[in-house]
């Protein structure tokens, strides 16, 4: 399997498409007709079509017809789980946990988590996300595929206090290593896996060491009430206090799922808002019958940020933030008994800018403006399923598929253009994926990375 290098960013110009503005606050707008000039990775400029010349030896993208997008943002996602999708369905949370997930993912080795994180990468290339939070063992391989495919990911080592302190020292090792690595499409977050795996000690640690290197924390916490619940008979804490008591919050938190997040938490989170977040992945929770959903209209109003993610593939069965994004804004409806709640502009935000905000990468990734990275999707919205378009915004929210996306651009470079991925051997990745997955799926020898009993 060969990973094709991206060639560095020159001049590029997209030309003639309709360009989603996301504003930090408001309404989305369509802005018709626009021309895209990109010069080593950023949007210079986002004027008329054809109101200047394009610019010397730049590489254009006829693109009239098609609506260029911010790239989207993955907020959690465990990339290498790829390879067990499908392998865990109609099972209790318990029961993902113990019984399949992770006696499955004892069996994985460096080149496993290097396959089934270029497989991801592939797909979510493919469904037009530029960015990613990633949160799994061997992080140095999923760097290697994120360096290898042109993404930008943030890439957090899971850990758990069971494995140890030269796991822990492994953990910020590798932050010091690649935090901006592949010319800064890679940052690091340490990865504490949860206040129930992890123990107060080590969380402090972790805390610490992200307030040093100037990272943040990317940890599941209060991932639903019944977890809320037993730290509170266990500990007579939350989770989310939990994380405040050991400086986790102080030091910046991208916090998992937070379906178990209660009204006492929303004052600490608020506390530290300018730096935490919330990454949403309602597709699983409908899955696993959990409730409540995450609070998002709370957390929102309490100042906090909220942003889409997929989870693990062994869950989601997709990285399709198309998919994740559509399922929030129905759900949240629902939650609130609100028809009117979540638009679809705070959808394509939640997106898009929440995303990268979550990320701790509001400054370089987000929305399509001069001075930022330049990370678009160009999107074909033409299809029957998306006819008559009266609402481009509205058939990105809830008609668009990950079929639609025709170009993808992260960092100026063009990693899939007119459906063809440039930087991936995709023929190769699908044989090597297959022939990896048997032994991978068995769990006949009784082992187990971790035991859930939150």
């Amino acid at each position: 399997m060969n990973e094709r290098t991206p060639a560095g960013p020159g001049v590029l110009l997209v030309s003639g498409c309709d360009v989603l503005r996301v504003p930090e606050r408001g309404e989305c707008e369509i802005l018709p007709a626009r021309d895209i000039v990109v010069a080593g990775g950023r949007i210079q400029e986002v004027r008329p079509a054809g109101s200047a010349p394009a610019p010397d030896a730049a590489e254009v993208i006829d693109a009239q017809g098609l609506l260029a997008v911010p790239g989207l943002v993955n907020a959690h996602t465990h990339s290498p789980m790829t390879l067990m999708r499908g392998a865990a369905e109609d099972v209790t949370v318990e029961g993902w946990f113990n019984d399949r997930v992770w006696p499955m993912e004892s069996n994985l080795t460096p080149a496993d988590v290097r396959t089934g994180a270029l497989l991801a990468c592939a797909e979510m290339i493919r469904s037009g996300v530029t960015t990613f939070a990633d949160h799994y063992f061997f992080p140095e391989e999923i760097a290697a595929a994120v360096a290898g495919t042109g993404l930008r990911a943030d890439i957090a080592p899971t850990y758990f206090s069971s494995r140890g302190a030269a796991a822990l020292a492994e953990t910020v090792a590798f932050a010091q290593t690649w935090h901006g690595g592949a010319d800064g499409r890679v940052t690091v977050s340490l990865g504490p896996h949860a206040p129930y795996t992890v123990d107060d000690a080590d969380l402090r640690t972790l805390a610490g060491h992200a307030r040093r290197l100037g990272l943040r924390v990317h940890i599941h916490a209060a991932e639903h009430l019944e977890q809320t619940e037993s730290s509170l008979a266990r500990r007579g804490v939350t989770p989310v206090r939990v994380l405040h008591e050991t400086g986790v919050l102080e030091a910046g938190a991208l916090i998992a799922h937070g379906c178990g997040i209660v009204e006492e938490d929303l004052a600490l989170l608020a506390e530290h808002a300018d730096r935490t977040a919330v990454a949403c992945c309602p597709k699983v929770y409908l899955k696993h019958a959990l409730s409540p959903l995450t609070p998002v209209r709370e957390l929102l109003d309490a100042g906090v940020t909220v942003a889409v993610g997929t989870d693990g593939a062994a869950g989601h069965n997709t990285l399709d933030v198309w998919e994740a994004l559509r399922l929030l804004a129905l759900t949240q409806k629902q939650q609130v008994r609100d028809a009117t709640w979540m638009t679809v502009s705070d959808t394509l935000r939640l997106a898009t800018r929440g995303g990268a905000r979550a990320l701790g990468l509001q400054d370089r990734t987000g929305a399509l403006e001069p001075g930022l990275r330049a990370d678009l999707v160009l999107v074909d919205l033409a299809g029957l399923h998306c006819r008559p378009l009266h609402d481009p915004r509205a058939a990105l929210v809830y008609s668009a598929r990950a079929s639609d996306v025709r170009t993808v651009v992260v960092d100026g470079r063009v990693l899939m253009r007119d459906g063809r991925l440039l930087t991936v051997d995709e023929p190769a990745l699908l044989a090597e994926a297959d022939a990896r997955v048997a032994r991978i799926l068995d769990t006949s020898h009784g082992r187990a990375v971790q035991h859930y009993d939150p």
